[in-house]
């Protein structure tokens, strides 16, 4: 019996990562807009995430820029689709740092952590990946790149709070 209930416990807390996650992203995607319309800041182009997936499959890890690649077939869908597969991801990231019970009872500093500690990924890989050199070296305003992108994870940081926050009564 205790173990159906370990299975199901499990599970739970698998679908309130899955949905922290999402509802995280979600936050960042509303970011977006705001920073568009109010900061008039375009918002990344999942195309171009999505067109660098695709090329993985031709052996190819680096571009230079990516925006230099041919336009590759369904990479909107598949930028999309791995944006919020990435936000998924890094909404394990409280997992590691303050365990299951933290999104029973969310913490602010855990999320925001987390949101800055996932900060490695663009910076670290996919900004060199999409040839825009490590912590956006290569773009035209690197200080602001990295400002935005500090932005969006803490965005994405208080999204895993406010997430887990309105999740939590289902684990109870």
């Amino acid at each position: 019996m205790s173990d159906f209930k370990d299975t199901k416990m499990t599970t739970e807390i698998l679908l309130m990562i899955v949905l922290t996650g999402v509802g995280a992203t979600l936050c960042t995607d509303l970011w977006a807009i705001v920073q568009k319309r109010v900061l008039g800041i375009p918002p990344l182009n999942y195309a171009l995430v999505g067109r660098w997936f695709i090329g993985l499959f031709d052996g190819r890890f680096y571009h230079a820029p990516i925006m230099a690649a041919p336009v590759r077939r369904g990479e909107k869908a598949m930028g999309w689709l791995l944006h919020y597969a990435i936000g998924v991801a890094f909404a394990f990231i409280p997992l590691g740092l303050a365990g299951i019970a933290w999104y029973a009872a969310p913490t602010p500093l855990v999320a925001l952590l987390s949101g800055w500690l996932s900060l490695a990924a663009p910076f670290f890989v996919m900004q060199p990946a999409l040839g825009f050199g490590v912590a956006a070296a290569n773009t035209p305003n690197p200080t602001r790149s990295r400002i935005i992108s500090l932005l969006v994870h803490t965005v994405y940081g208080l999204g895993l709070f406010v997430s887990a926050r309105l999740l939590a009564p289902l684990l109870a």
